[in-house]
């Protein structure tokens, strides 16, 4: 089976496994990143050309369309330039740490790390390392909150909703329908 196959192959069973859940357990059982911990949820379909360069924690939440860049290839660019000089590639490991939320189209660039406890908002760049206990947002991503505020901001509106996320379907529908349309 060529390396070309075995990604589409791939591919194809995680766009088959249905939840992010069980997107994260078919990832760790077929041990594709270097480390990849307990309860995570990962939405992606795509981790980069290497995936074994990646680690994650437990409890690790990845939403769409997030871009995991463990190499830069502009030796490639450099190397027909400079045919007579040797250029290599760049390539560098994608550190998360535990209880991390990672938002829509965000981008994780090589040699970082992110630490625990942290929150990288939608549409940022991570182009440095992320220290534990922040919510870090931008182009490039900086630090514009802290981790354990957001935690009492979602207990305080978990208790103003009249659902919960264990709700049956239906009626949760129907109760954020009536709470999200209060006001008219």
């Amino acid at each position: 089976m060529t390396p070309m196959f075995k990604r589409k192959l791939l591919l194809l069973r995680l766009m088959l496994a249905g939840s992010g859940y069980r997107r994260a357990e078919y990832l760790k059982k077929t041990g594709l990143f270097h480390r990849q911990g307990e309860h995570c949820f990962f939405v992606p379909y795509n981790y980069g050309t290497e995936p074994y360069l990646l680690s994650f924690g437990d409890n690790v939440f990845v939403a769409s369309d997030v871009r995991f860049v463990n190499h830069d290839v502009t030796a490639k660019m450099f190397q027909y330039m400079e045919p007579d000089r040797k250029h290599t590639s760049r390539v560098g490991t994608i550190e998360v740490g535990s209880n991390v939320f990672i938002g829509a189209g965000a981008t994780i660039l090589y040699d970082v790390r992110i630490g625990d406890r942290v929150i990288v908002a939608a549409g940022a760049l991570v182009n440095r390392d992320l220290p534990s206990g922040g919510i870090y947002a931008g182009v490039p991503a900086r630090r514009v909150g802290s981790f354990d505020d957001y935690i009492e901001k979602s207990r305080s509106y978990s208790q103003e909703v009249p659902w919960t996320d264990t709700d049956p379907l239906e009626k949760r529908r129907k109760e954020q329908l009536r709470w999200c349309y209060r006001k008219e």
